[in-house]
């Protein structure tokens, strides 16, 4: 039988979940698909995921949580409230992992809300509205493409049939696999209420760590500007042509690269991602190549890729202008070709101020260390965050190290954080009385 609270506030301020058994979930998931180095290989829709997925939900159904899968292979673990007809509010990530990925990336979101609803199972604790725990299929897109596709079609950004008919690299694709390891559920994606949305995360990133902070509450997502850079000059021999004479694609490309940096920097990028007036500028060369790619010629065409981000869609439109700007000034000077050509654009997501304001006070109340930080990678929370109010918290991992084998993060940190989100996910549920 529930407990009736006369002092559901009291009561609340001091839950604490189990940190010894939140670890040993972590670890017993990090079994599927362990790699020699100690990280986890666990594809989307592979066999090690339809074996994370029945873990976890095995746990799920253990504690009498009620477990739906709609048709994209979204996974809603259900604790059911005194006032089952509201909204539930929901925490969760994702258990599918890079193919050399950590314990700790998606899977800490997922167990950690598993853990919230064990420990108000531990207290006898009834909230008002139903909680949830979810994992969205696919949000690596490591093995298919988009990226976070379940929580892109619950939200209906990506359509059903487009994610159905993606496909890996020997030809399998999504709607076939998902059948094969049976979890192609009958819900309508989207069709499923959603309250509110939290999500509980590594921050992959060095910040926290660096400031010597536990809990980050995220303000949102960047905004992201791929492009596709091309410099034409003319190939020519090294030794005979004149330095004076030369068209070298390279090294126009080169003053562009370093333009991508200084960009970021003029659009608010510092330190420790807190960004001037706003700003949070980001400017990456991540790939170049050079064409011929040879010792004793000079460059006749380079390509190369750039990233820029920044925390509003106005701020990576300036940015935008910027590059393009700068490549017309380089064209001019040099009399080369140069061409950006846009690949992806992903919108900025602000998250809900008061979900913000709710991890900060949590933190507080729990005496734990606390910032406001912006999330340079991409999560299910942006699309989620489109449906529901919608918050993420950080906590540090080692060296800022993700996507990665190595990938580490401390016990107390993960503890620290799942506290944070049981604050929350009362907060907004409320507590029956």
């Amino acid at each position: 039988m529930v407990e009736t609270l006369h002092e559901p506030a009291r009561r609340a301020h001091g839950l604490r979940i189990d940190g010894a058994r939140l670890w040993a979930s972590l670890m017993a998931l990090a079994c599927i698909g362990a790699t020699p180095k100690g990280g986890v290989c666990r594809l989307a829709l592979t066999d090690a995921d339809r074996a994370g997925r029945d873990l976890v939900t095995g746990w799920a159904r253990e504690m009498g949580l009620a477990v739906t899968v709609d048709a994209i292979g979204n996974v809603f673990m259900r604790r059911t409230g005194r006032n089952p007809a509201l909204p539930p509010v929901m925490a969760g990530s994702h258990i599918d992992t890079q193919p050399t990925g950590g314990k700790f990336d998606g899977n800490y979101g997922v167990l950690a809300a598993l853990e919230v609803l064990r420990t108000l199972d531990d207290h006898r604790i009834e909230t008002e509205a139903p909680l949830e725990a979810v994992f969205w299929t696919n949000e690596e897109g490591s093995r298919f493409v988009p990226v976070m596709m379940g929580s892109g079609v619950f939200a209906g950004a990506v359509p059903l049939a487009h994610a159905y008919a993606a496909a890996d690299l020997e030809g399998r694709a999504v709607r076939a696999e998902l059948e094969r390891i049976g979890y192609l559920g009958a819900e309508v994606p989207g069709h499923h209420p959603v309250g509110a949305y939290f999500e509980a995360h590594i921050e992959q990133g060095p910040v926290l760590e660096d400031a010597g902070v536990t809990i980050g509450a995220v303000t949102g997502v960047l905004g992201i500007r791929w492009y596709d850079c091309t410099v034409t000059g003319m190939e020519a021999h090294a030794g005979p042509t004149p330095m004076a004479l030369r068209r070298d694609a390279l090294q126009v490309a080169t003053r562009l690269m370093q333009e991508v940096v200084a960009i970021a920097h003029r659009h608010g990028a510092d330190r420790d991602g807190q960004g001037g007036q706003g700003g949070q500028g980001r400017g990456t060369v991540g790939q170049v190549l050079v064409h011929p790619n040879s010792r004793n010629v000079i460059p006749g065409r380079v390509r190369f890729s750039i990233d820029l981000r920044n925390a509003s869609d106005t701020l990576c439109e300036a940015m935008d202008a910027d590059l393009r700007a700068q490549a017309a000034r380089l064209a001019g000077d040099s009399g080369l070709a140069v061409e950006l050509q846009p690949v992806s654009t992903y919108p900025a997501q602000p998250f809900d101020s008061d979900c913000i304001a709710a991890v900060e006070r949590a933190a507080a109340r729990l005496s734990h260390s606390c910032r406001r930080i912006v999330s340079g990678a991409g999560h299910d929370a942006v699309y989620l965050a489109r449906l529901a109010p919608t918050g993420m918290i950080f906590v540090p991992c080692k060296d800022g190290i993700s996507h990665n084998e190595i990938e580490d993060a401390r016990p107390e940190h993960l503890a620290a954080g799942c506290d944070v989100l049981l604050q929350v996910m009362l907060e907004r549920a409320g507590l029956a009385s």
